[in-house]
């Protein structure tokens, strides 16, 4: 196992490609499996959940060529076989292989899905869609079993606004009979990214990034080539790098619009934001304003930018207060922050958070974005040097991130435990 190294106190100067967007990716890969013929995906970032998705196809008969940050992906000899154990386990979107697996054979046996333990993310509301569709759900032996002779379109609201159950519905539904229409649908970018993928590929999808979204089922879809949406997430980490070290970072290859809710918070503070057209600049200053942030679902504040942004609340002066209304458990980087030196105390759904400074410290990733914040925090340390375990966490969203951290001048490297 690694450990990644940081000396930090060292502002972040220059310029960082952003890679596709690897919420997209590991829905598009599965998207795919719904063609006959062969599927191009450009633009993937090179990261570990794609690896494994990678493999996944394998597993069920595709041929999967990388070449760069492309992937062609033959599907037409691909079949549905029960996938209750291995890698499934590794990756929480695993459970995307349900909707493409039944769109296409009718029957799909998937064991639950791995990835980041944050918080208990029930499949309630996918379950609700598939059995809308037609299809039968049980539960076999701690794997998900489900199976309909035919799908057929049907009228579904979702309970809660969700990005997986939105997508597997869209997955399962443009191959079902017939219309269907899923009200109180997620809007997030990267579901407009994969009906976008699914309508090039045949399928007729409308109202996608919008609460209601409908499907006019196609018998056959074909193959094509798609390139994935920039990562916001991993753009908006670097904007809070760049402002947390009082740095002067050109983010390049972005989506502008897709970050508005960070940018608002970061000008709320006192960070210099200046919006190009598919770049944004961050120029940090002196000092910053304590402020109160909630994260919420698309377009409000992005849930997965909680943890970072929690490292950069501790660089303001005076009380901020940073509140998660899409999961109230999400604060596992909060004692691992204490240990570096910041005051924060935990009340139900919210950090309230005391500006101060940060010390280097030994400490671990719990998951993926709570390694992001340890990242923010340990760049900002003004003394000693910040050891993170747990960085199998941080690989599944962020490629080339010690290359990109040096390019833009921080002291950061990799060591064996």
């Amino acid at each position: 196992m690694e450990k990644l190294m940081i000396r930090g106190g060292r502002p972040l100067r220059g310029t960082v490609q952003i890679s596709g967007a690897k919420n997209s990716a590991v829905a598009l890969l599965p998207a795919s499996l719904l063609a006959e013929s062969e599927v191009v995906l450009d633009n993937l970032p090179q990261l570990s959940d794609v690896a494994v998705y990678g493999e996944l196809l394998q597993e069920l008969g595709g041929t999967v060529q990388w070449d760069g940050e492309s992937m062609r992906i033959d599907p037409s000899s691909m079949r549905s076989i029960p996938m209750p154990n291995g890698k499934v386990k590794l990756l929480r979107a695993s459970y995307y292989l349900m909707g493409a697996l039944l769109g296409r054979f009718g029957e799909a046996v998937i064991g639950m899905p791995g990835g980041c333990n944050f918080e208990p993310r029930p499949i309630d509301q996918h379950i609700k869609g598939f059995e809308a569709l037609g299809a039968e759900v049980s539960n076999d032996h701690g794997s998900i079993r489900i199976k309909a002779a035919e799908l057929r379109g049907a009228k579904i609201y979702l309970d809660v606004v969700s990005v997986g159950a939105t997508i597997n519905i869209m997955l399962a539904a443009s191959r079902a009979k017939g219309a269907t229409i899923i009200e109180n649908a997620a809007k997030e970018p990267e579901i407009i990214d994969v009906a976008t993928l699914l309508n090039a590929m045949g399928a007729n999808i409308k109202g996608a990034g919008t609460e209601t979204i409908r499907i006019e089922g196609v018998d056959q879809l074909h193959g094509c080539r798609h390139s994935i949406i920039p990562d916001r997430i991993q753009a908006g980490t670097y904007m809070i790098a760049a402002a947390a070290t009082r740095g002067d970072v050109l983010i390049d290859n972005v989506i502008p619009k897709h970050l508005e809710a960070m940018t608002a918070k970061l000008q709320e503070m006192g960070v210099q934001v200046h919006e190009l057209d598919e770049a944004i600049r961050i120029v940090g200053q002196p000092t910053y304003e304590a402020i109160d942030v909630k994260a919420l679902v698309y377009p409000g504040f992005a849930t997965d930018l909680q943890s970072p942004m929690t490292s950069l609340l501790t660089q303001a002066d005076g009380v901020s207060i940073l509140s998660d209304y899409v999961y109230n458990n999400r604060f596992k980087h909060v004692p691992e922050l204490i240990r570096m030196g910041a005051k924060i105390r935990l009340e139900g759904r919210s950090a309230i958070i005391e500006g101060g400074p940060l010390n280097a410290a030994k400490v671990r990733a719990a998951d993926l974005r709570a390694g992001a914040a340890l990242i923010v925090a340990g760049l900002t340390a003004v003394e000693g040097v910040t050891e993170i375990t747990g960085v199998e966490y941080i690989d599944r969203g962020y490629d080339f991130l010690v290359d990109n951290l040096r390019q833009l001048g921080a002291d950061v490297w990799r060591e064996r435990e």
